[in-house]
């Protein structure tokens, strides 16, 4: 029986308590269609590029969405990559409307067929490996992780789903959700594509526990900023059987839902200005400064100078404006002040 080893520290209880509170937020708006088909679009295409990319893709996201809008016949394995995920999230997103998200074992080749379609031998495509494997540092290329024995992958596979079965839903879902993606990462059930597999798992798990992350947002978007800290936070370093016995999920937890919190805020700002109306509506160098700050980090109004020719007093009015709308706040005094993104 899997029973794993963590703590509910004071920050990852802080953390969910905010990620319930930021969903309460999203669930409470009301947009049209058509900016929900807008987002659930954008969604997948960030999904697809992040995904792929931490696993070392370099399309960029650019690339990306010209390759899922046209659909390309006659592809390179990187654009193969992207379109069997973005394959695999539409498929998935249809099980989460029809409310058929039970994550199984049957399930989970699914997915696994689905992202490694036409990049491994037929005979491996949906199917747990029957042979060991090293994990390579993404870096250097290097093995840096011995997984169990491929003999104890099936057993290894049914006790994680049974961990993430509804008998368990006593605990929060971010917490069974966040250790069945670590645990799915140590086990490493296939020969390859277990990173692709495990984050879609995750997804469809975080689904059937209520938290549907297919139609709005991209946890993948958050691991894809600081690929070198996900690797570091969701695998292991050594031989399996050295280690299991000492293995913590806790920081990992807490990465987890930072990562959750984080998508949840650049979801919920872009919804503020798609939900605009004439009093609120943006204007091109509004929009100009939050995408410079979202950059950058801050913006300050000799560098939003650099960005248009209006006079100072005006660029003041700007500024004030996107506070008013609770879009970005002031810090420091005087000629050392600066702008950041307000976090709601």
């Amino acid at each position: 029986m899997f029973q794993p080893r963590y703590t509910i520290t004071p920050k990852l209880l802080a953390n969910i308590k905010r990620v319930t509170a930021l969903i309460t937020e999203l669930n409470q708006k009301r947009l049209s269609r058509v900016v929900l088909f807008d987002f659930e679009r954008r969604a997948r295409e960030i999904s697809a590029h992040a995904s792929t990319s931490i696993e070392g893709n370099p399309l960029p996201l650019t690339d990306v969405k010209k390759i899922l809008k046209n659909m390309p016949r006659h592809i390179r394995d990187t654009e193969r990559e992207v379109l069997n995920y973005n394959k695999a999230l539409k498929y998935l997103n249809g099980l989460a409307e029809k409310n058929k998200t039970a994550l199984t074992l049957p399930l989970t080749l699914k997915i696994h067929a689905l992202v490694m379609d036409g990049l491994l031998p037929k005979f491996k495509v949906g199917q747990l490996r029957q042979e060991p494997v090293f994990v390579n540092d993404i870096r250097t290329r290097q093995p840096v992780y011995l997984p169990p024995d491929h003999q104890e992958v099936a057993r290894l596979m049914d006790d994680l789903l049974k961990f993430a079965a509804p008998g368990h839903r006593t605990l929060d879902p971010l917490i069974v959700a966040g250790i069945f993606h670590k645990q799915f990462v140590i086990v490493h059930p296939f020969l390859d594509g277990n990173g692709r597999t495990t984050r879609l798992a995750t997804k469809v798990l975080l689904a059937s526990l209520g938290l549907n992350t297919f139609n709005l947002f991209s946890f993948e978007n958050y691991y894809n900023k600081n690929v070198t800290k996900y690797f570091q936070n969701v695998g292991l370093i050594g031989n399996y059987y050295d280690l299991k016995s000492t293995i913590d999920f806790t920081p990992w937890l807490e990465y987890f839902t930072d990562g959750i919190i984080d998508e949840l805020l650049r979801v919920g700002g872009e919804l503020s200005l798609a939900h605009a109306t004439p009093r609120t509506e943006l204007e091109p160098y509004h929009r100009a400064i939050i995408a410079y700050i979202k950059k950058h980090g801050f913006i300050r109004d000799r560098d939003y100078a650099k960005l248009t020719p209006r006079a100072r007093p005006t660029r003041h009015l700007d500024l004030r404006k996107l506070i008013k709308l609770d879009l970005i706040k002031r810090q420091g005094k005087a000629r050392g002040s600066y702008y950041v993104l307000k976090n709601k």
